[in-house]
């Protein structure tokens, strides 16, 4: 039977993740993949797969890119097999596709190494506002119970490393023989999200845009718009030839972190079908409380696995604010 204090504490973990302590909100509960070195995907630019979101690279004779820096122990593998392909080169730019912890945790392993950390200019905000709310939160919640091991402890504003060239709607430089450009489509996954294309090679990190056939975070504090989400997939659709490859932020236990514009669609029909059903949920008369306790998969997507009341939440929250 579980005590007052047990149940305390867990209620205290769930308000620490969803104060955004994303360290331990993607990382709890999952499998930790082991890090495989680069994996080249097209032309000059490859991913590193770790745990966290997937981090993106590109390296070519004249230059070095990295999109997302996960956290410190596999940034820090990550950056070991990036300096021993190019004799430890600088970095042009570290990029960050958005602000949370299993993208920008790592930043401070790559710092030294890196000549600009590049982000969209709403996440150095975002990511100092996750950082108070989780330090909050772990400050208010009561003691683990006997035996219990103590919750991961947040990193603390003054100790995250933030992105120092920031841009608003697009960026684009060349980058040795690529091209990088930077946009920003509007409130979607957060209220900062960047799409990164390399336009040589065809291939584009959309970072947690698509959490490919997996339930995905919806995170309101951070700016989130489950309907903006939709919208910014079509965009992204519209902006790239059929042919384009798509790195993917996280992906499902038996889905690639990498995929084409038919993997793009199919997040966006999940998201039109979430906002479908919670509304007509709502419509039915049914309570937040009733709603977001189901657990079936959602209609139609039963790759994604079993609703959770965070994504439940997330719509019902979206659809009466």
């Amino acid at each position: 039977m579980t005590t007052r204090r047990q149940f305390l504490h867990s209620s205290a973990l769930a308000i620490a993740a969803t104060a955004l302590d994303w360290r331990a909100l993607l990382a709890a509960g999952a499998s930790p993949r082991q890090p495989d070195l680069l994996t080249l995907v097209r032309g000059t630019v490859g991913t590193f797969t770790g745990r966290g979101g997937t981090i993106g690279w590109h390296i070519d004779a004249k230059s070095v890119v990295v999109v997302d820096s996960q956290f410190p122990a596999t940034a820090q593998t990550c950056l070991d097999a990036v300096n021993a392909r190019t004799q430890s080169r600088t970095i042009d730019y570290l990029v960050n596709t958005h602000h949370h912890g299993d993208h920008t945790g790592g930043n401070g392993v790559f710092r030294p190494a890196a000549r600009k950390i590049l982000a969209h200019a709403n996440v150095p905000r975002l990511q100092r506002e996750a950082a108070e709310r989780a330090v909050a939160a772990a400050r208010n919640a009561p003691p683990p119970a006997p035996g219990a091991p103590p919750a991961p402890a947040p990193v603390p504003p003054d100790q995250q490393v933030y992105a120092d060239t920031l841009f608003q709607s697009t960026w684009r430089e060349p980058v040795g023989d690529e091209v990088m450009s930077l946009k920003y489509y509007g409130a979607a996954h957060t209220g900062g999200d960047a799409v990164i294309t390399f336009e040589k090679a065809n291939v584009v990190h959309a970072g947690d845009l698509i959490f490919n056939r997996r339930q995905p975070v919806i995170d309101r504090p951070g700016g989130s718009s489950i309907a903006g989400w939709a919208t910014v997939l079509e965009g992204i659709l519209a902006d790239h030839p059929a042919d384009t490859i798509y790195i993917f932020g996280h992906a499902g236990a038996n889905f690639p972190a990498t995929g084409n514009r038919a993997d793009l669609l199919v997040q966006r029909d999940y998201l039109t079908a979430l906002l479908e059903y919670v509304r007509g949920e709502i419509k039915a008369g049914k309570p937040r409380e009733v709603i977001v306790k189901v657990t079936e998969p959602l209609k139609g997507f039963p790759d994604h696995g079993p609703l959770t009341e965070r994504v439940l939440g997330s719509a019902f929250d979206e659809l009466t604010a």
